[in-house]
């Protein structure tokens, strides 16, 4: 008998779960009740689901199953409420992940009365839970803490979905009762970890019951999975990192733009299948004196216009080993207005979490 688990439960589905009951000589409706079990109820071990006999409950350990959640090494909490988790997985790689209370931004107004309705509501408790998709990162956008770290490996659908069980558990909140937003934003690339991290969206979606348009995915630009991201029937919105008006500026802060510059960037993102009332969202993080100018908000007016979108600005979150600067408020604030007054719904996100490290681009799995 096996005394540490050999195999995660948290990451199958449902067919995969009603091969292992099969097999173990168990009905079929077995499958349903572990699901349920496990990203329903988020349960700590196969032990603790009581809707199983005990002799099934004696298998699966016996076989070497354990759930699969990631322990928590360290936990921050901001001044502002936000709290970031050091999350270590079984083969000891580690990531972070944060819970912001109330919204992941606290957008400020676009400056016109046409704000998003969804952006403006405060009718229910809100919070937003920023996910990891790898250890590290391989995109090597220059002004990001992560990028630093290089990248280590992708993480399974179970790690992905574990993170987010694991911060519910902790928060003590229901998906169902309270509004609960999922930014794939933390560490990693998603769409460089697609398969593993569209099957962490449909487990989430259909087990721990949080809706697909409560989720958003951001990329740096990966091409041909923006295409692949349009066609599957569940996902979550798309953010694209815009960052620079122009190839030249983008080649130097995002290498990836060397690959697909913004031609075929925003060729795809014109070509992105939007749902009913959906809006892509362009983020473009402002560094001093590099990327703020007035003239560099003309340019990126001129790349987005006639694309359904909002742009979220985002004031550079500083941290040791970047050699970029915040923009002075005064600079933020120009920018907006260039692109609200050329029509396009423009955001500026306060920073969360930023004394603890785990503001945008601050995640490094620091301790």
């Amino acid at each position: 008998m096996p005394s540490e688990p050999q195999y995660d439960l948290l990451g199958l589905d449902i067919q995969e779960l009603t091969s292992l009951v099969e097999s173990s000589g168990e009905p079929a409706y077995r499958a349903r009740q572990l699901f349920q079990a496990i990203y329903g109820d988020r349960l700590q071990s196969p032990e603790e689901i009581s809707t199983l006999p005990q002799s099934f409950r004696r298998a699966l350990h016996e076989l070497g199953y354990g759930m699969g959640l990631p322990r928590t090494e360290k936990r921050f909490v901001s001044q502002d409420g936000t709290v970031r988790y050091l999350m270590a997985f079984g083969d000891g790689e580690s990531v972070e992940t944060v819970w912001m209370p109330e919204g992941d931004d606290g957008e400020a107004g676009d400056g016109s009365e046409a704000g998003d309705e969804e952006e403006r509501s405060r009718e229910w408790q809100r919070a937003t839970i920023c996910v990891s998709s790898q250890v590290g990162c391989a995109v090597g956008c220059q002004f990001c803490l992560t990028a630093l770290l290089g990248v280590k490996r992708n993480l399974t659908p179970g790690e992905i979905v574990g993170q987010i069980i694991a911060v519910l558990n902790d928060q003590k909140a229901l998906p169902g009762r309270e509004r609960l937003n999922l930014v794939f934003m933390g560490m990693g690339e998603p769409l460089l970890n697609f398969d593993n991290f569209i099957k962490a969206v449909r487990l989430l979606v259909e087990g721990v019951g949080i809706p697909e348009s409560r989720m958003t995915v951001s990329t740096a630009g990966i091409v041909p999975r923006i295409y692949d991201l349009g066609k599957e029937a569940v996902r979550p919105k798309l953010a694209i990192s815009l960052n620079a008006p122009n190839d030249e500026l983008r080649n130097r802060l995002m290498p990836l733009n060397r690959k697909w510059n913004l031609e075929a960037l925003l060729r795809a993102a014109r070509e992105f299948p939007l749902k009913t009332r959906e809006r892509l969202t362009f983020e473009y993080v402002l560094l001093a004196g590099v990327n703020d100018s007035v003239d560099n908000a003309k340019e990126v007016l001129d790349l987005v216009r006639g694309i359904r979108a909002k742009v979220n600005l985002i004031a550079l979150n500083p941290g040791p080993g970047v050699e970029f600067a915040t923009p002075e408020q005064e600079r933020v604030l120009a920018f907006q207005q260039v692109l609200v007054r050329g029509g396009a719904p423009t955001f500026i996100r306060r920073p969360r979490g930023r004394d603890i490290y785990a503001a945008c681009g601050q995640l490094k799995r620091s301790v």
